[in-house]
């Protein structure tokens, strides 16, 4: 295990089902697999840590197998974030440079960046990401990039994903006690997004949805930019519980009928289809097998993915973004595998929706393309898209100041 730290990204996601810790390394600007680990998680609760130490005690283990698989110790790593205590926020700002044009250079657009971000929060909000949406440069909008424009005032529309600072300093706690020093922390909404949309469906319009255990965070993007975020209190838990309620089984057992039988669109299964439930001594705890509608099962789900959706809608119709949808919707995490969710999403948007596979890294196991493993891969490309930016502001800097260097002599 004597790979440069310097090499390796590693990134941590601590669910309420699952923490897994994934590490890929840089070579030749190219992103590849290196190692993960997964664990149940423990000391969670409704997405929030509930026990630091049983929480920070997965992580570990995880840590520890991707350790095994990577060949290389772990030291360093970004976590995400996610749950209902994150909410986006848009603010306007900008900046003046008097009656003569100038040009643009990086320090009038931190400045007017800084202005923007500049709107009273509650004491106990951080922000998590600053993401601008367009500059105006003297009422021209719809720029981008507006380093080495000429003008007088620039104002830039920025969106602020805000964050609770002891729900985040709790995350990185737990870290800190599985042995892992954090350098940065990541929406999981945006991170999800990262791996699974086009450049195309940005620019059009797309909502995703990753729909994890507890919660499902939302991020909406238009003409390139992110535009809304929010976090929905319904995640795949809620079907299973819902289940285990109707059919009077175990909270086990309900999720496996969710999985093999489970359909979200009542007419669409058969009026005659019967299953067996609680047969498996393993989830029963002991009850006799008898048999159930497999349309029973879809009865009891199809409220619930009705109810995801039209709290999805309204919150984008509040957000301002429910009519920028030109690329539809895509459901990515865990609880997307739930068949029949694409229906309902449609129903109630109104914009076609499609299942949000990450893109795989080179080297990358199969069985990690899949839904649930969105947001963790898009952390690793995030921060990959984020270091790289870094290094070329400083490589930018560095020519500046080396040509002003060599013009004084």
């Amino acid at each position: 295990m004597n790979q440069k730290q310097e090499n390796l990204i590693t990134v941590v996601d601590a669910g309420s089902t699952k923490s897994c810790v994934l590490v890929a390394e840089l070579l030749d600007g190219v992103l590849r697999y290196r190692g993960h680990g997964i664990e149940p998680s423990r000391g969670m609760r409704k997405g929030l840590i509930a026990e630091l130490g049983p929480a920070a005690e997965a992580i570990n283990r995880a840590a520890l197998t991707a350790e095994r698989t990577a060949k290389a110790v772990i030291e360093t790593a970004v976590v995400g974030i996610g749950g209902t205590h994150v909410r986006g926020v848009n603010s306007r700002g900008g900046i003046s440079m008097g009656s003569r044009m100038r040009e643009i250079t990086r320090e009038e657009v931190r400045a007017a960046v800084d202005r923007a971000r500049s709107v009273a929060l509650p004491p106990d909000r951080e922000v998590l990401h600053l993401l601008p949406q367009e500059f105006i440069l003297d009422d021209q909008a719809g720029i981008h990039d507006p380093i080495g424009m000429v003008g007088n005032k620039l104002e830039v529309n920025l969106h602020l994903s805000t964050c609770s600072g002891g729900v985040a300093q709790s995350v990185i706690t737990c870290a800190n006690r599985a042995g892992l020093e954090v350098l940065d922390t990541v929406y999981e909404g945006i991170a999800a997004a990262e791996s699974v949309l086009s450049a195309d469906e940005r620019e059009l319009g797309v909502c995703i949805a990753d729909i994890g255990s507890s919660t499902t965070e939302l991020a909406v993007y238009f003409e390139g930019s992110i535009a809304h975020t929010a976090v929905l209190p319904i995640g795949g838990d809620h079907f299973t519980n819902d289940l285990a309620v109707g059919l009077h089984v175990t909270v086990e057992e309900a999720e496996e009928l969710k999985k093999v039988y489970g359909h979200c669109v009542v007419t669409a299964v058969p009026q005659l289809n019967e299953i067996e439930v609680g047969g498996n001594l393993a989830y029963s705890g002991g009850q006799p097998a008898r048999l159930v509608r497999q349309r029973f099962l879809a009865e009891i789900l199809e409220p619930r993915a009705r109810e995801l959706f039209t709290m999805l809608r309204d919150n984008l119709r509040n957000g301002g973004v429910l009519e920028a949808l030109g690329a539809g919707c895509v459901l990515t995490g865990g609880g997307a595998n739930l068949i029949g969710l694409l229906d309902n999403a449609e129903s109630l948007l109104r914009v076609p929706a499609r299942t949000g596979f990450p893109v795989p890294l080179s080297r990358m196991p199969e069985d990690l393309a899949k839904p649930e493993f969105a947001a963790v891969i898009g952390m690793l490309l995030y921060t990959h898209r984020t270091q790289v930016r870094k290094a070329s502001e400083e490589q930018g800097l560095r020519s500046k100041l080396k040509a002003i260097f060599a013009g004084s002599f």
